[in-house]
């Protein structure tokens, strides 16, 4: 691990950070790593991923061509319409907590750094909108969420092309009976938070207000990985708990409606909801950093003194992530990376990074820095430093030289854990491919015949080793949480190069 000494100022922090993390020497220009990176291209590239994520039918515009339409009876053996939405990860199951996740994280993205996207905003949006369009549909009985679509079981015993799948596709929900909180929590988030960023971009969608979501989420409490516990477990089981999804959605909807009810109900429920807990957590399960961040916005305008515990909690979060600061559960690798145990690494480094970019930003227009104690403090400027190096590590600034954003710089991943990538297009096999046929493709040592252009991977381990090999899923398989707060990131650093 990366260390500085802990007694100076804040700008010999950033000289000695600079010093004690060095880059590893890199050949290339632009998009290879070394003298520069083409930001613009990997913005359009980690938007560009979301089209190959489609689920339901095709629209005309669609980019990747080597997708066809899927998965077109979703929810008809409920009696609804559930088609569209994304596919999380390499899979064919749509599973609803993680979608949302990711929606709201690429409305963030618009929201803060909207105004760096230039031409890449429209898709940014239309990106949003393909999620919210399903969102919209699985709630539409009152007193029903529909969040998930698939038997993950089944599914994963297959490798098959969305195009094909057989498999399943049983549709779960939560209703009074069977609660689920955290999923009910998180769904307002997407709607409410696009809604709110563009209302006069072209091409602007209109939603109904999903507070009515998140009030029947507080009414039923409860986690939905004990409702549908066999259906979700131990794909996305809510380990964290639904407390922080509670919070997380009456932050967001307060932000959005700047209704009292939410300040309230946020400062009422602060204790009991543990606000404070796991600070150095954000990602689909655990939102207890994000919330602090997001409601210490209001503090640093001078609007909300109310929530200073939040941004002490904020500023807690950050000192927790600073390279030398002993913290258990982050780590950074000897290239640099920012690492937590367990699979699919990068979506904490690109939700963290997010993190640090974005209050950064906060900082900077409040003339603020961070206190870590000690006589230590992090600026504005040294937290978009640690953001920034964290990108241009995925992008090729590593010890094994290798974008790990696919179509991105000389050397990427060529074998990702991904089925629709790495079996053979409609177009150049039009007949079916079976459950187990596929099989002789995932292990074929060939690479995927596919371009997923703009994934990314789940990412090296804690020693900067990847296995390029599609069996390693947890480094080979990307996920559409990785990039949907990437998307912010590559924005902001587009503009501020």
């Amino acid at each position: 691990m990366s260390s500085f000494p802990g007694s100076v100022p804040d700008l010999s922090v950033l000289f000695l950070l600079l010093l004690l993390l060095p880059l590893p020497p890199i050949s290339g220009g632009r998009g290879g790593g070394g003298g520069g990176h083409d930001y613009d291209r990997a913005l359009h590239l980690s938007i560009l991923f979301f089209e190959g994520q489609r689920s339901g039918r095709l629209p005309p515009d669609q980019r990747l061509r080597w997708r066809h339409d899927s998965a077109l009876h979703d929810g008809s053996t409920a009696g609804v319409d559930l088609t569209g939405g994304y596919y999380d990860a390499g899979d064919n199951v749509k599973f609803g907590f993680p979608m949302a996740f990711t929606t709201t994280m690429l409305s963030w993205s618009i929201i803060d750094f909207g105004r760096n996207m230039g031409r890449e905003l429209t898709h940014a949006v239309k990106a949003v909108k393909w999620a919210t369009d399903y969102l919209l549909k699985a709630t539409a009985i009152p007193g029903v969420v529909f969040v998930q679509v698939g038997d993950a079981f089944s599914d994963h015993n297959c490798w098959e092309r969305p195009e094909d799948m057989d498999t399943v596709r049983t549709a779960y929900k939560i209703d009074s009976s069977h609660p689920g909180s955290d999923v009910a929590g998180d769904w307002p988030l997407p709607p409410l938070s696009s809604g709110h960023v563009t209302p006069s971009t072209p091409g602007f969608f209109s939603v109904v207000p999903f507070g009515y979501v998140f009030e029947f989420a507080d009414r039923h409490r409860g986690a939905y990985s004990s409702s549908l516990h066999r259906a979700v477990c131990p794909f996305y089981c809510d380990v964290n708990g639904y407390q922080d999804e509670l919070l997380w959605g009456a932050a967001w909807l307060h932000k959005a409606s700047r209704s009292r009810v939410y300040r309230e109900y946020i400062m009422r429920n602060e204790v009991v909801l543990h606000a404070g807990d796991t600070i150095n957590e954000f990602g689909w399960d655990n939102k207890h950093a994000g919330i602090n961040v997001l409601i210490s916005k209001e503090v640093l305008m001078g609007k909300a003194g109310y929530f200073e515990s939040f941004k002490q909690n904020a500023d807690g979060f950050i000192c927790s992530l600073l390279p030398g600061i002993s913290h258990p559960q982050v780590q950074y690798s000897p290239g640099g990376l920012i690492f937590k145990a367990g699979g699919s690494n990068m979506q904490h480094v690109t939700s963290l990074s997010f993190l640090l970019l974005a209050y950064s930003n906060y900082l900077s227009h409040a003339n603020k820095v961070v206190p870590c104690g000690g006589g230590r403090s992090a600026s504005p400027a040294l937290l978009k430093l640690l953001a920034k190096r964290q990108v241009n590590y995925i992008l090729g600034d590593n010890p094994l030289r290798m974008s790990y954003m696919v179509g991105y710089g000389a050397r990427y991943p060529q074998r990702i854990h991904h089925r629709a990538s790495s079996l053979p297009s409609v177009q150049a096999h039009p007949a079916h491919i079976g459950c187990k046929a596929g099989s002789r493709f995932f292990l074929s040592p060939n690479p995927n015949p596919n371009l997923l252009a703009g994934a990314v991977v789940g990412g090296p381990n804690v020693t900067d080793a990847f296995p390029d090999s599609r069996p390693f899923f947890q480094e080979s398989e990307p996920t559409t949480y990785i990039n949907a707060p990437l998307v912010g990131l590559l924005a902001f650093f587009s503009a501020h190069p």
